[in-house]
């Protein structure tokens, strides 16, 4: 055993390259250049106290409790104090950016797009023959056999099995189209007709359609959401010279 190994940058770049890291490493340092730029040309500052609150957010994050901790951290990322600033820096920057972009754009996008963030409490089971699905879409809607018998029956997942195919809430781009079609037009509690998708087919009984409310929780996932948009119609339009040997 080697009594000792050495590790250059030379060598971090070395296998950044046969990792196949380099794309997403440029993707990285694209982003951070054009939020800089973006944040330069709005005018867009940081004052000592936000800079204060962001880093001590940051050390409470990755749970830095005390300066050991905390350079502790550094020495493990081969970061100087000066880098972990940086860190802090950008992230203030970025998110500073986002509010200017997005803040008052959150109320219309959301009410154009109210549809998609809606969602559905449902039971479901997938089957692999349509006849089979049929049989007990009849045999339930006449109260012949009950959603949990026929879930304990033919649903091979353990948990899903034990809890009689109930999904939970459900967004709806998490639904295939033509199911959320059919799902979002039901009138809870429905037995919606078996659908036939990719996955097999489908006997879904539709226990609740859950309206989308602007919560801050939205709120911030639309704003996210805006500014990923943003970032890759930005990284799509900027030439990328490399200068990498």
């Amino acid at each position: 055993m080697l009594p000792a190994i050495t590790i250059t940058t030379e060598d971090i770049l070395r296998q950044v390259k046969l990792s196949c890291q380099i794309p997403e490493i440029l993707e990285g340092l694209v982003t951070r250049k054009i939020i800089a730029a973006t944040a330069e040309s709005a005018g867009i500052g940081v004052e000592i106290e936000d800079l204060q609150q962001a880093a001590d957010q940051f050390r409470l994050m990755n749970k830095l409790e005390n300066s050991e901790d905390t350079w502790a951290w550094l020495q493990q990322h081969s970061m100087s104090l000066d880098d972990f600033e940086e860190i802090v820096y950008t992230n203030l920057i970025a998110n500073k950016l986002v509010q200017h972009l997005f803040a008052d754009k959150v109320d219309p996008y959301f009410f154009e797009h109210q549809l998609d963030y809606a969602a559905a409490v449902i039971y479901e089971v997938v089957l692999d023959d349509k006849d089979l699905a049929m049989e007990l879409f009849y045999a339930l809607d006449e109260g012949e056999t009950s959603f949990y018998e026929i879930a304990h029956e033919y649903i091979q997942d353990t948990e899903l099995r034990r809890s009689g195919g109930y999904r939970g809430i459900v967004k709806r781009h998490e639904f295939k189209p033509e199911i959320s079609a059919a799902v979002f037009a039901a009138e809870p509690p429905q037995l919606l007709k078996p659908i036939v998708s990719s996955q097999g087919v489908h006997l879904i009984l539709v226990e609740e359609i859950v309206k989308s409310e602007l919560d801050g929780k939205l709120r911030a996932q639309i704003v996210s959401d805006l500014f990923t948009g943003w970032l890759k119609g930005q990284i799509g339009e900027v030439e990328v010279i490399k200068q990498i040997e």
